[in-house]
């Protein structure tokens, strides 16, 4: 069909559709009644001559024609939406804008601390907020701009995402100075293996390969306690003879306040790789920009931090 007959509105009601599934959470996104939702959807149905959305129990499903337009719809209202937002060069020292950063508990304890010192010190005006990375709507908030950024070791993020690589690290172990391990000059995996051990879930990241790893050894292991995250990890170790494998970024945060050592880990666990990540609408925004650039400067390692890139 011919563009020039088509409504454009109606792009942006299917758009939304395909994130939110749902008309009444269209209606809600767009300020517009849930019959005028319904009624956009009626005519561009006519229009395109397909059904478009099936009314199901998990919501609207898109047809297999409402799927193969839905990227090339993203795309352009994306660059519609960009040349429409054109703005003049961010201003951090007199900015009020408020940011929206997806972490996990790691992020929190490895991330925060640095950076809200730092933006005090720059951009003074500017504020944060901060979500679970966890949450099942990461990706609907991203991409609607509810989430400026995310960061992390992210697998569900690796498509339809800009992304860049921030740094990598190993995973070791982590137990207080008085653990018979700790005595020993190097862990074997015998020793690993007869130790107790905290495993920690971490729920929303990639971090269950050190779980993946021990599990392919012919030893079983010893789990003493399994917790949802990280952030309590410090004052269990302190206390009990317990060992646990952790990022190496987040060891080194807390052996000091935790009075813990760190011991390389026996079995061969793949290192990580620690992600910023965003959605294109915010791709080409000057404050979303100098976001990035403070992020990659002042956690970035210089020796392996990538470019920006679309995944």
């Amino acid at each position: 069909m011919e563009l020039s007959k088509l409504d454009l509105n109606l792009l942006l009601v299917f758009h939304h559709l395909l994130i939110l599934k749902r008309v009444s959470a269209v209606a809600d996104f767009l300020n517009m009644s849930q019959p005028a939702v319904s009624s956009a959807l009626g005519r561009l149905r006519s229009s395109l001559g397909d059904e478009l959305f099936i009314r199901t129990q998990g919501g609207m499903t898109p047809t297999p024609y409402a799927l193969q337009l839905a990227e090339p719809v993203a795309m352009a209202l994306d660059v519609l939406q960009q040349a429409l937002n054109v703005r003049g060069a961010f201003d951090p020292k007199t900015s009020t804008r408020n940011f929206t950063l997806a972490l996990t508990d790691v992020g929190e304890m490895y991330f925060l601390p640095v950076l809200v010192d730092s933006l005090t010190k720059i951009a003074p005006g500017v504020t944060l907020q901060v979500v679970s990375v966890a949450q099942s709507a990461l990706k609907e908030d991203m991409s609607t701009g509810k989430i400026d950024l995310a960061l992390g070791l992210l697998p569900q993020l690796q498509a339809g995402f800009f992304q860049q690589s921030l740094f990598t690290q190993k995973y070791t172990c982590l137990m207080r100075k008085k653990h018979p391990l700790a005595q020993l000059p190097a862990i074997t995996v015998s020793a690993l293996f007869a130790a107790e051990h905290v495993r920690v879930l971490a729920t929303g990241t990639g971090h269950g390969r050190v779980d993946e790893a021990l599990d392919k050894q012919k030893h079983k292991r010893n789990v003493r306690l399994t917790v949802p995250h990280y952030v309590a990890l410090g004052d269990v170790l302190q206390r009990a003879n317990l060992i646990a494998m952790v990022p190496e970024r987040f060891a080194q945060r807390i052996v000091k306040p935790f009075d813990l050592v760190m011991r390389d880990l026996p079995v061969k666990v793949a290192d990580s790789a620690i992600h910023q990540c965003w959605h294109g609408r915010l791709h080409r925004d000057p404050g979303h920009q100098w976001l990035r650039q403070v992020m990659r400067k002042l956690f970035g390692d210089q020796a392996t931090v990538g470019e920006e890139k679309a995944t």
